[in-house]
């Protein structure tokens, strides 16, 4: 089944590298739509992806029912936690992991105009998701923040609080993190920033040049990666939560300047409800708030015993078994 199954997701992406590197007789160039089950793109045709980059190819590649928790019922072969890192791997692959339609129709009109309009030799992979939530309006701006990677989706309330944290969440998981950031205030009075990341991978590529341009220019004006451009002014800790195993959102810890937690879905898939499955990979809203809690508690800010409450009054047990070992 598993064979028959990489046979024909090869086979369909063969199709779309040969229509993704035609041209037709005026010279524009076609930028077709692949879609299909996140965990059957990167990890079974990694070598196709990696040829289409190398043969300057150019299209969509959409990762459906994309998450370790989204497509929760089909357990341990379907459910991708570790596609981005692969994504990422590929130079020339652009790679996001949008929450709401107006990111994913900023990321597509950007794609369009870069490999369309500027003919620039790329392609994107673009994460999408079959979990029925509310769709809110565009924040006014943020469309640059969407494509480099990271905007302020939800500022801080104006009202006095105990302390103030940035949370950060992409994909279906942003949903949680703005639940935490409720739950924070109205249990634990502290308010939160709330940050959409909507591509760690832009943002970690952004930080890399800019690294690579300071080395280079050591007696000029050293540049700041936009990320920490975001985030150099927050007082508090900040809270990573995504769809994807942590080594995903790590990889701009060292960019971020404040204290850096990372929720992430270590381990294999399995079959559940989605709430179940994202308490099970400790990323739901209630270990959000746990996480930032005890950030604070690490900073001084708290006593540990806050945490231990918080923990009883979401039902977290101290013997729960790591995800990942299960």
């Amino acid at each position: 089944q598993i064979m028959e199954e990489g046979i024909t997701e090869a086979g369909a992406f063969s199709a779309w590298l040969a229509n993704a590197t035609s041209y037709s007789n005026n010279n524009l160039v076609m930028l077709p739509f692949y879609i299909f089950y996140s965990m059957f793109g990167f990890q079974r045709i990694h070598d196709l992806a990696w040829a289409a980059g190398d043969s300057q190819a150019r299209g969509f590649l959409m990762g459906a029912t994309a998450g370790r928790t989204t497509l929760n019922g089909e357990g341990l072969q379907h459910q991708d936690g570790h596609g981005l890192i692969f994504a990422n791997t590929i130079p020339n692959c652009v790679s996001y992991d949008p929450t709401y339609a107006f990111e994913l129709a900023v990321i597509i009109q950007n794609g369009l105009q870069r490999m369309f309009a500027d003919k620039e030799n790329c392609f994107y992979y673009v994460t999408t998701m079959n979990e029925n939530y509310h769709q809110p309006e565009m924040p006014e701006g943020v469309e640059e923040g969407i494509v480099k990677g990271m905007y302020l989706f939800q500022k801080a309330p104006s009202a006095k609080a105990d302390f103030t944290v940035e949370l950060m969440g992409s994909g279906t998981i942003l949903r949680e993190v703005l639940a935490a950031a409720e739950l924070l205030k109205d249990n634990h009075n502290i308010k939160a920033n709330v940050w959409s990341a909507t591509s760690i991978n832009e943002l970690v590529r952004e930080a890399h040049s800019v690294d690579r341009w300071n080395m280079l220019h050591a007696e000029e004006e050293q540049r700041v990666p936009y990320v920490t451009q975001l985030l150099q002014g927050a007082k508090g800790p900040v809270i990573a939560a995504t769809d994807y195993i942590k080594a995903y959102a790590d990889q701009i810890r060292r960019f971020v300047p404040q204290r850096y937690t990372v929720l992430g879905t270590d381990g294999y898939g399995r079959s559940d409800t989605r709430s179940k499955l994202r308490h099970f990979f400790e990323v739901d809203r209630y270990f959000i708030v746990v996480a930032t809690l005890k950030s604070l508690a690490d900073d001084g800010d708290l006593k540990p015993s806050v945490v231990t409450d918080a923990m009883q009054k979401y039902g977290i047990s101290d013997s729960k078994k790591d995800p990942w070992t299960c």
